[in-house]
């Protein structure tokens, strides 16, 4: 069935964050054509109901259609335990994060959590993201079932552990090889389902371990591999001690062949000169987690430093980050880059929360924006979903000034539908 989309509509045509605001294009009165979970045309209202009137028709009104939200950079384990109060990163995870992740050989508790994180993303406008799991493979399983029931483009993998941890959470170099492959094998490119080759960070990994995953990246080189980089300067500390040999925390992953195109380097606040020079030699991939990093008081991202020389990807990291929302999001990243003397344009958050998250995560040629031949991943949103997003709306006297309250005031209420794989599921 040929399907008809119609409201405001955003897309781009390039990347707002290097040829400014006007790669993002705006239709007041637009529509976009899905049809077998593609999208087929965009464009005016009207030439689009002439171009196709045997399509079912759905009028949004004044709502505005998107791609849909990518949040490249979540741990869908720590669900239950989002907005757990105070600790610096060692500390939260030693208090929170852990504890929890030991329910997850469970099949039926990470079933659970599985679909109560995929619903809220949902809910919140996100219809794909980057997981880590926990080391158990029941964890992944859970989430891959989950988000193939729903027809989503997710990526995720089994986070590999062998110190630092508790015990009935480390793993051994031989069986985070031999479970991420088994893994991997299962799920890798089955339906819209990617696997992702995940080191949970270099202090809960032996150097052995480290390796056996870099034997595993260079077997299925097409595989993202995601980890954690640089995110607070006492982990730096810590990482130098367990690694004095190394020229830096990139070096800890450099040395053992995790390092990469299709690497994903979360957070990456406090990078060397040479960290940012052999990421972006080697064309990898960052992923900017403001909430995360001033909920935990991490640092400031270096967004107008980084961006112009590396993919920079966007991401809640649910749930050391405090929101499930990509709007609350971009509304940190704003933030954050206020304090680095950096504002960015409405057109460059939302970028930032979609076409570019796809593009780290290797997929902008499918998801992420709205043109023709892409994946129907689309959500609608009412840009005055609350009185006072409404009363400032309104005031507006241009479309990203009317789009920017939402964007610093909006949460699930702003989410009216939400389209996956060409299918309303909200």
């Amino acid at each position: 069935m040929t399907e008809l989309l119609l409201g405001q509509v955003i897309h781009f045509s390039g990347d707002p964050l290097l040829e400014g605001p006007e790669a993002a294009h705006h239709i007041a009165q637009g529509g976009v054509v899905v049809a077998d979970g593609r999208i087929v045309a965009l464009g005016e209202a009207a030439a689009m109901r002439a171009a196709h009137p045997q399509a079912q028709v759905h009028d949004y009104g004044a709502e505005l259609i998107s791609a849909g939200f990518i949040d490249a950079h979540v741990h869908y384990p720590q669900t239950a335990i989002i907005a757990s109060w105070g600790k610096r990163l060692i500390d939260w995870l030693n208090a929170y994060t852990f504890p929890e992740e030991m329910r997850f050989g469970d099949p039926a508790y990470a079933a659970q959590v599985a679909d109560t994180y995929l619903d809220l993303a949902l809910d919140h406008g996100t219809t794909s993201m980057c997981s880590y799991c926990t080391i158990h493979p029941e964890s992944v399983d859970a989430f891959f079932t989950a988000a193939e029931a729903r027809g989503m483009r997710a990526f995720a993998g089994k986070t590999c552990m062998d110190r630092n941890a508790p015990e009935g959470l480390q793993d051994t170099p031989a069986r985070a090889y031999d479970q991420s492959k088994a893994l991997l094998e299962h799920w890798h490119n089955r339906a819209r389902l990617s696997y992702v080759i995940t080191p949970r960070f270099s202090p809960t990994s032996t150097p052995a371990q480290l390796e056996a995953l870099g034997a595993l990246w260079a077997e299925h080189p097409d595989c993202l591999m995601q980890t954690h980089l640089s995110e607070q300067v006492d982990e730096i500390a810590w990482v130098k001690g367990l690694f004095p040999e190394a020229r830096d925390y990139l070096d800890t992953y450099e040395a053992f062949g995790l390092l990469g195109p299709n690497g994903l380097y979360g957070h990456a606040i406090h990078l060397e000169p040479r960290e940012i020079d052999r990421l972006t030699e080697v064309g990898a991939a960052l992923v900017h987690c403001p909430t995360s990093n001033t909920f935990i008081g991490s640092g400031l991202f270096d967004m107008a430093h980084l961006a112009p020389r590396l993919r920079v990807g966007l991401a809640t990291d649910t749930g050391g980050g405090s929101n499930f929302s990509m709007l609350r999001t971009m509304a940190a990243a704003y933030e954050i880059a206020q304090l680095r003397h950096n504002p960015l344009h409405p057109a460059q958050l939302w970028w930032l929360a979609t076409g570019a998250s796809a593009n780290a995560l290797r997929v902008g040629d499918r998801i992420g924006n709205i043109a023709p031949g892409m994946e129907a991943d689309l959500i609608v949103l009412d840009l005055a979903s609350t009185p006072v997003i409404a009363q400032r709306s309104a005031r507006a006297d241009s479309f990203w000034e009317a789009l920017f309250p939402t964007i610093m005031m909006g949460d699930d209420r702003a989410i009216s539908s939400v389209w996956v794989n060409g299918k309303k599921l909200r």
